[in-house]
């Protein structure tokens, strides 16, 4: 036995290293950081270093888009943003009676068109999300209901101006260097919350449509829901098989989803479909706000005592937003994709500032950052090369999982049983360009006028309740949470061997699943109920809970490293400081 090296309590020397007021036991490293931070700010640094180290590649952001991937993508896009933004607001619509398909439209080319056109990282998609709906209609839900209710466009106008400021006060401050704590376990709980609000939105599409709708129709909308998910799982599924040459696969994957929306719609207007008169989208004149308002909202016509009730909301939105748009920033610029342009997470929630305000000043549901629509764009936009299987064990090849669009990065075109080799696709590079986000938003604009709005207009509700569960269903199989039930409940002789997963105990992956459902059961149950409001604190908190308790709990260094990681290679993390 050797002796110990501790001196006994009797030592001055160790008497003087036990807390006391003048010795205070040490913080966490995490809380010294974040201290060390808030003291080194310089104001104004982040944007500015994100529009030098962005702005050399602004011209080639517009010639690079001379490439085909582009035309799928701005497809995929659109598609993806503007039904299911459209979807999400239906239940905004008919219960506020303050919002339209025309706020909708115009608050995603609003986002596209600021983003496309100054934006640092043109390759997120932004629109009207779901979160966002579920705060304003709970907005609405409390003020409402409040004797002498203010008027709700100016109330929301004041909401998103609070908003705006803390964005720019955030921004100024590189608040958003903060996003080198964020991991995989955040946005995968984040992740798997989106998809299934989703999935439960497109049941709430159905089940409005049972209760005030003839039963005939009803039974229509289920069908045409249901072929709309059938229809699009099937493209997605050729995508991904062995079947057809790898041109057709890929165009199965670039345009499946569009042209399920589109074969789903017509079915409705067939035979005796027609007769039963489906639901559809609810439009109004061309370029004309809901109830025939004025598009500028005089928000400062608001009583005094109200525009202070209004800060909380406000701080509410800023929290929402901070972590929902650079999420969506960070997965649209995963470590699976091979980027080469920097990023600039500072300079774009600046202009996430701006947009908010204009989108309170023209009565406007507020775009931000979309998820999994931001990650779709860049996968779409993604092109193949080949490589050897070998390499894949490697690890060339990565095996995270992915975004929709065309399944995962890498896939086997043929194989060979007996050698075990295989031509793999994998991704090379990425079409990192502005256009197809400037022309997504382009289109919504388009839509906006008479002809094209009354063609929007006979799109039935089934085909979006379908296409909402398609991409639940869709965003649900890529995301960590489900590849770690999945390796739970799979025959261990059918995985992979070189799957990393295998170096981690059953019992710590069963745990580090567990919290991370836990936190999405906490953020899913909040938003059924009054407290909705607070729901943006709940998707706050992932953070500092990885950070603090997770480390806490039997897990080895390791493991957790191989449980979780950075959500962005080091590149694009270096905009916020680096990875923590």
């Amino acid at each position: 036995m050797g002796t110990s090296t501790i001196p006994p309590l009797s030592d001055p020397s160790h008497v003087d290293q036990l807390p006391s007021p003048r010795n205070p036991p040490p913080r966490p490293r995490f809380v010294k950081n974040v201290l060390a931070f808030f003291m080194a700010i310089r104001p104004f640094h982040g944007i500015i270093r994100d529009v030098k180290s962005r702005g050399p590649y602004y011209v080639s952001d517009w010639t690079d888009a001379w490439n085909y991937r582009v035309v799928p993508a701005t497809a995929l896009t659109f598609f993806s943003n503007i039904f299911p933004g459209i979807a999400f607001s239906l239940d905004l619509i008919e219960t506020t009676q303050q919002y339209g398909v025309a706020e909708v439209l115009l608050s995603s080319f609003m986002a596209a068109g600021v983003f496309s056109l100054f934006g640092a990282q043109p390759l997120c998609i932004a629109g009207v999300t779901g979160p966002i709906t579920v705060l304003n209609k709970t907005i609405f839900d409390v003020v409402a209901n409040h004797p002498g209710s203010p008027d709700y466009l100016q109330f929301v106008g004041w909401v998103y101006l609070w908003g705006a400021i803390l964005h720019w006060v955030t921004a100024a401050l590189n608040w958003c260097n903060l996003l080198k704590y964020v991991t995989l376990f955040s946005c995968d709980t984040f992740g798997f919350f989106v998809s299934w609000v989703y999935l439960q939105y497109g049941v709430q599409t159905i089940t409005r449509q049972i209760h005030s709708a003839p039963l005939t129709s009803a039974y229509v909308t289920i069908i045409l829901s249901l072929i709309m998910l059938t229809t699009a799982c099937v493209f997605r599924a050729m995508s991904q098989s062995d079947l057809f040459h790898r041109h057709v696969r890929r165009f199965f994957a670039d345009y499946g989803m569009p042209i399920s929306i589109v074969a789903s719609s017509g079915i409705a207007y067939w035979g005796r479909f027609n007769s039963a008169n489906p639901a559809t989208l609810p439009v109004a004149g061309a370029f004309q706000a809901a109830g025939r308002r004025e598009w500028l909202v005089k928000f400062w016509q608001l009583d005094a005592k109200w525009v202070g009730v209004a800060f909380p909301f406000g701080v509410a939105l800023w929290v929402l937003f901070f972590f929902d748009h650079n999420v969506s920033s960070l997965m649209a610029q995963g470590s699976q994709f091979p980027l080469r342009k920097p990023p600039g997470f500072h300079y774009d929630f600046f202009l996430l500032g701006i947009t908010t305000f204009i989108a309170g000043l023209i009565g406007v549901p507020a775009p931000n950052g979309l998820i999994p629509q931001a990650p779709i764009h860049t996968q779409s936009l993604v092109v193949l090369g080949q490589a050897e299987k070998k390499d894949e064990e490697k690890g060339n090849v990565s095996g995270n999982g992915t975004p929709s669009g065309d399944g995962s990065l890498a896939r086997s075109t043929s194989t060979d049983t007996t050698t075990h080799k295989a031509r793999r696709e994998v991704a090379v590079a990425v079409v990192e360009q502005r256009v197809s986000n400037l022309a997504q938003g382009a289109m919504c604009l388009v839509l906006l006028t008479g002809p094209f709005l009354h063609v929007l207009g006979l799109i039935p509700r089934g085909v979006l309740g379908g296409l909402f569960w398609y991409m639940g269903l869709d965003a649900l199989s890529a995301n960590g949470i489900t590849a770690k039930i999945h390796f739970l409940l799979r025959d261990r002789t059918l995985t992979s061997p070189v799957d990393p997963l295998h170096k981690v105990r059953k019992s710590r992956i069963m745990l580090f699943t567990l919290i991370e459902l836990i936190a999405f059961g906490a953020t899913m149950a909040i938003v059924q109920t009054t407290a909705a409001i607070g729901f943006p604190v709940i998707i706050m908190a992932l953070v500092p809970l990885r950070v603090l308790l997770v480390p806490r709990l039997p897990f080895t260094p390791e493991e957790l490293a191989i449980l979780d990681g950075a959500t962005a290679s080091p590149f694009t993390m270096a905009s916020v400081g680096g990875v923590a």
